[in-house]
């Protein structure tokens, strides 16, 4: 079974990240054309829409602050102005924060970590949607995390906005629904990616026994998952949080 998603457009936010770029270069790979945006690795971004390019898709990369109403809605503008309205949101930006425990937490960490998770899916929500409705189709995808659920101590900042984030997804599903619009999150596990593979680290005996499949995932089964929830494959089902996490979160 071959995935298509020729003629759709697809942005994905943190497009340069570690697991973004996967995302971004999957996606392309399934037929896509694709916005990377970004905050501030420029070479990346130029990179990767070069790469994009070469698969014979479209690409544009725009620097936009996913916190902020009027970035987002001039990048939406940008976008439909250049390549037509988007099919395809994949909230993935987030900002990166050192983790203590609550009590030594910095307020304004939960703040960023509010803004990016929760904030971003509201602006990227009122940004794109409302042209999706008009069109009936639509795949609105949130990069969720076992953290929320897990709740280990020290993640207080990112396991409480993500939870937020998830509660916002559901209520989401339920109110775009009827215009056709699927809205899905996926929660990846400790994930493997390019950086692990350049320090030799993708092993991880003290978290892997906790896994039921007794390893971590890889950047490419994250965005296997998302790819899953972009194409008509998942055309009846939305409201879904999806732990990519070798079984060690099950709902």
């Amino acid at each position: 079974m071959t995935i298509n998603l020729q003629g759709k457009i697809a942005v994905i936010t943190g497009a340069t990240g570690q697991l973004g770029r996967v995302m971004a270069r999957t996606l392309a790979s399934s037929g896509a054309d694709i916005v990377v945006c970004y905050a501030k690795n420029n070479a990346m971004a130029d990179k990767l829409t070069d790469e994009i390019k070469s698969l014979g898709r479209r690409a544009l990369s725009i620097q936009a602050d996913i916190t902020n109403e009027v970035s987002l809605n001039q990048m939406r503008d940008k976008i439909t102005a250049t390549l037509g309205c988007a099919d395809i949101v994949v909230n993935n930006a987030i900002i990166q924060y050192e983790w203590k425990s609550i009590l030594e937490q910095n307020l304004t960490d939960f703040q960023s970590q509010f803004d990016s998770c929760v904030m971003q899916s509201v602006l990227t929500a009122k940004a794109f949607l409302p042209d999706m409705i008009k069109k009936g189709y639509g795949r609105f995808i949130g990069i969720n995390t076992e953290c929320s659920v897990l709740c280990n101590a020290g993640t207080g900042a990112y396991a409480s906005a993500k939870r937020g984030m998830d509660g916002l997804y559901r209520v989401l599903a339920k109110e775009v629904g009827t215009s056709g619009v699927t809205v899905n999150q996926v929660a990846p596990g400790w994930t493997i990616s390019d950086r692990d593979r350049e320090r030799n680290s993708e092993i991880s005996p003290g978290y892997s026994e906790n896994v039921p499949l007794k390893r971590r995932g890889t950047d490419q089964e994250i965005a296997n998952a998302v790819l899953f929830f972009a194409s008509d494959l998942s055309s009846f089902i939305t409201g879904v949080c999806l732990p990519v996490s070798g079984g060690a979160v099950m709902v």
